[in-house]
């Protein structure tokens, strides 16, 4: 079985967060190549002061964080992954994978995603693989290419089953960095009546809308926008969903509020369970109080209303 190995390029003073937002993608393991304060460093933990001249020759200005991914574990939604979180944090950032085509890699995953049986009412199904007998299910057809969002990732999942416990029947939605639209596909085939999607990647907001003309959603009732939520986005809506990283919900959610009518649902997720209290207390100091609350391998999506309207 061949990994795939991703190698990303990033100013050496945002080394910390490219790092923590690798290992969201990859929790099982990362390379840090940082060499900003070599000598400092060897003086400190090694006690050395004389350092190998191809050492000393290294950028010191840019950081290399390495990824090993197996093809099980998809490294075309990992690249796609990091490239829209790193986008959201502004983080400048190369993305390469080593010794493997990228045109390979993109392709060979889909081998291993197969459908996908999601909570007790969606059927994930990959465009190349016959759904079989759904037994009964929501059948949601997807091609993600390289945008992020095929079902199997714990941070989507979690909002699917939360989805498919809160969505009513003809509720608007709106989902917030919706790479390949599947939380949006997913509320309008439980029963939503219009959802709109924005991604600041322009090949996210392609490939949402369509996978969403896959399965039947164009517009008005299932809109994709380019941009950010300050600019792209008007009007309210009854349910807002992010399946982004920590740093943006934190970011994000003061903007929130203007977006939700009253009684509506703010369902976030893409949460490491070691940020659990800083987003609930950002969620607080919003007006919003945590309702619901699923975990999954480490990961949190958190149900919220604002408070006097639980």
């Amino acid at each position: 079985m061949d990994w795939t190995e991703l190698c990303i390029t990033v100013p050496a003073a945002d080394t910390e967060r490219a790092a923590a937002i690798a290992n969201m993608a990859v929790p099982y393991g990362i390379y840090i190549e940082d060499y900003s304060d070599l000598e400092e460093g060897a003086r400190e933990i090694a006690h050395i002061d004389l350092i190998d001249e191809e050492l000393l020759a290294r950028d010191r200005t840019r950081s290399l964080i390495h990824l090993y991914i197996s093809p099980e574990d998809n490294p075309a939604e990992a690249m796609a992954y990091l490239r829209e979180r790193l986008a959201a944090e502004g983080i400048g950032h190369e993305l390469a994978a080593n010794a493997v085509r990228e045109s390979d890699w993109a392709n060979n995953w889909k081998k291993y995603f197969k459908p996908l049986p999601v909570g007790e009412r969606l059927l994930i199904r990959p465009t190349w693989e016959p759904a079989g007998d759904p037994g009964g299910r929501q059948v949601l057809s997807i091609d993600p290419g390289m945008a992020f969002g095929t079902g199997g990732h714990d941070t989507t999942r979690l909002v699917l089953e939360t989805l498919e416990e809160q969505v009513r029947p003809g509720l608007s939605l709106l989902d917030v960095g919706c790479g390949s639209g599947i939380l949006s596909i997913a509320a309008l085939l439980l029963g939503a009546g219009r959802a709109v999607g924005v991604d600041i990647d322009p090949l996210a907001v392609k490939t949402a809308a369509e996978n969403g003309a896959l399965n039947g959603f164009e517009p008005p009732r299932f809109t994709v926008l380019q941009g950010d939520l300050a600019t792209a986005v008007q009007g309210t809506f009854d349910m807002v969903a992010a399946n982004i990283v920590a740093d943006a919900i934190v970011s994000l959610s003061p903007g929130i509020p203007r977006l939700l009518r009253p009684g509506g649902t703010y369902i976030v997720s893409g949460i490491i369970d070691t940020r659990e209290d800083e987003v609930i207390g950002v969620l607080s100091a919003c007006g919003f109080t945590v309702t619901a609350r699923r975990e999954h391998g480490g990961w949190l999506c958190l149900t919220a209303r604002q408070r006097g309207e639980e």
